[in-house]
């Protein structure tokens, strides 16, 4: 029973030695082994592999995929003088397993000198270049120009950038606001321009349309006038030689006319002489009134 025990813990004992010296690397991951704390051998590709056990072997597992980048959000004065607020997005990887654990340690040691040089990188290119630069046809140049200087100083991290993207670009608040409120003066002094021009146009039009009504009108009574006078000689020949055919009846006219001046409104009664001139054709025949 001694025995069968001995012989039990030797096996568990030699399996145990068994897998502290076999492991597996995914085709995600790349591993390093080392030799009491020493690099022995960097492992790049999927499998089985072995080592010695602790203490003399221990391994270290890096990701092999890409992973993601985000920078903070940075001030840059371009050439032009415009300010801008920037950030950057960028995707890396582990390509040398060694340096890297030599320079950073890990990921979470990686992430803020990665985003650091990333930002500088930034702030070195988009300061060279005009704010509109970024959103011309010079955006795919920019950007290469970003990604070959952060690879630069990536590359001493044992780290190497695959691509990099602006991810924001626009104007800090003080500017936005100062360049709003110019955007808005600008636009009232337009608008001040256009409506004086207006004005001015308008009092313009106004003058010549009172010059033009002042003519017409005075050049319709002109006509008017003449054409009365001709109208009045052409009543007064007519009734000239109407009267001067029949001396009684231009007569009787001028009595009917003063009738009818006289007898106006309200006004039906006339305190008159009754053998009156006034009265001649009011009469009949013998002398007698109309309404005798």
């Amino acid at each position: 029973m001694t025995k069968g025990r001995i012989i039990g813990g030797a096996l568990v004992a030699l399996l145990l030695l068994i897998w502290s010296t076999v492991f597996i690397v995914d085709e995600r991951e790349q591993a390093l082994v080392l030799a009491f704390g020493k690099v022995d051998r960097t492992i790049t590709e999927p499998g089985l592999q072995f080592k010695l056990p602790a203490p003399f072997n221990t391994k270290i597992v890096y990701e092999k995929r890409i992973l993601p980048l985000e920078t903070s959000e940075v001030t840059i004065l371009p050439e032009d003088g415009k300010r801008r607020v920037a950030a950057a997005f960028a995707r890396w990887k582990i390509a040398n397993p060694q340096r890297f654990r030599e320079a950073v340690g890990d990921v979470d040691g990686a992430l803020p000198r990665l985003e650091k040089l990333l930002s500088d990188s930034v702030g070195k290119v988009l300061g060279s270049e005009s704010a509109d630069a970024v959103l011309s046809g010079k955006r795919e140049d920019i950007l290469e120009r970003i990604n070959g200087l952060a690879s630069g100083e990536a590359e001493k991290l044992g780290v190497q950038m695959v691509d990099v993207r602006i991810r924001t670009w626009f104007l800090p608040d003080q500017t936005l606001e100062a360049t709003y409120n110019r955007m808005v003066q600008d636009r009232n002094a337009i608008a001040l321009g256009l409506r004086a021009d207006g004005q001015e146009k308008a009092r313009k039009i106004r003058a010549i349309a009172e010059k033009q009504a002042v003519e017409l009108v005075a050049e319709a009574r002109r006509e008017a006038t003449t054409r009365m006078g001709v109208a009045d000689a052409e009543r007064n020949a007519i009734f000239a030689d109407a009267y001067g055919r029949d001396i009684e009846f231009f007569s009787f006219q001028r009595s009917l006319q003063a009738y009818e001046g006289a007898l106006q409104g309200n006004n039906s009664s006339i305190v008159m002489s009754p053998d009156s001139d006034f009265f001649e054709y009011l009469r009949d025949r013998n002398g007698a009134t109309a309404n005798e």
